[in-house]
């Protein structure tokens, strides 16, 4: 029996860290193995709140290779760039005539953005076009489920909303996408705030064995816990966070030594470095052997997006007929 057809896509901000292997990557590389899957690195979306990427070529091989590192394999799952595919921004213009604005403003990202008339602005229209381009990402595969986070289901629910309205006035054309809700573990920057580059707090999947432990060295504990000797609260410190995650058989221990002071903080952090030490690097070598493969992230791309456009053609040709394009 044929499989499910699986599109998701990252945007292209930067280099990846272990949010987005919790979030994203480790999910992918599941799904792969029981769903037809597109993967796309989302560049559009990328520039819906920036003006400019610098060196963006290298951004997204980067991005590529790092896919690549943790285990999506090109044999199993097709991936691409959406910049070069020009079926995504010819469906996207054609449903955003069937999208009415009240929709759009709704969207819980968008009322996010636009909370003061400052910010309403300077919002750009291709942030409040996101979900329709979300929505052509999507349709332009006929895509039969797609991954997302119980939170991202409003936006899921809009694009389902934008091509029941499409399908309304020209026949079943596209289909309408089922969610994969999937459980995303929440890490936290080693500040306490949200991961993220432009915050200079994430942990990156290229960290060197001496860059990750001086990162994990930085991470925030207990801030009442100042001698050795003083017991801890574990539930307030980032390390213990992150000891739920990835080291789950000693948590236990770790947070009856830390109430009762019996495990300093540098222990606790060098237990959880030898951790994601030890789980990073199979990432490392496969990173080296990809990057000593000169063009390979090229031929990978090329064959992806060679599939990609044969089903986006299809897709697209259908559309056009339906519409009256074709003469």
């Amino acid at each position: 029996m044929a499989k499910k057809r699986l599109v998701s896509g990252m945007r292209t901000t930067g280099s990846l860290h272990l949010g987005h292997l919790e979030g994203t990557l480790k999910n992918w590389v599941a799904l792969q193995e029981k769903y037809e899957c597109f993967f796309f690195a989302a560049v559009w979306h990328a520039f819906t709140d920036r003006l400019k990427i610098d060196n963006l070529p290298e951004v997204i091989d980067e991005m590529i290779v790092d896919w690549l590192s943790v285990g999506i394999d090109p044999e199993k799952s097709v991936i691409m760039r959406q910049s070069s595919m020009l079926e995504h921004a010819e469906l996207a213009v054609i449903l955003s005539n069937m999208t009415p604005l009240g929709w759009l403003e709704r969207c819980p990202t968008f009322k996010d953005d636009v909370r003061d008339d400052e910010a309403r602005s300077t919002v750009s229209l291709g942030k409040l076009m996101y979900p329709v381009l979300m929505t052509a990402d999507i349709a332009c595969y006929n895509a039969e489920v797609v991954p997302v986070g119980r939170d991202q289901l409003p936006h899921l629910e809009l694009s389902r909303e934008i091509i029941r309205r499409f399908n309304g006035n020209y026949g079943d054309i596209l289909k309408e996408p089922e969610a994969i809700l999937s459980s995303v573990p929440m890490l936290l920057g080693i500040d306490k705030r949200k991961m993220s580059k432009s915050y200079n707090n994430s942990i990156e999947l290229r960290e060197t064995p001496a860059s990750l432990k001086d990162k994990i060295q930085q991470m925030i504990t207990d801030p009442q816990r100042v001698r050795r000797n003083d017991p801890g609260d574990p539930e307030v410190c980032t390390v213990y966070a992150y000891h739920k995650i990835y080291t789950p058989d000693r948590l236990e221990e770790l947070g009856a030594g830390c109430r009762s002071a019996a495990i300093g903080c540098r222990d606790c952090k060098n237990i959880l470095f030898e951790r994601i030490n030890a789980m990073l690097e199979p990432i490392r070598q496969r990173r080296e052997e990809i990057k000593a493969r000169p063009g390979y992230i090229a031929d990978v791309l090329a064959a992806g997006e060679k599939r990609a456009h044969e089903v986006a053609g299809e897709t697209m040709h259908s559309v056009r007929k339906a519409m009256g394009f074709l003469y």
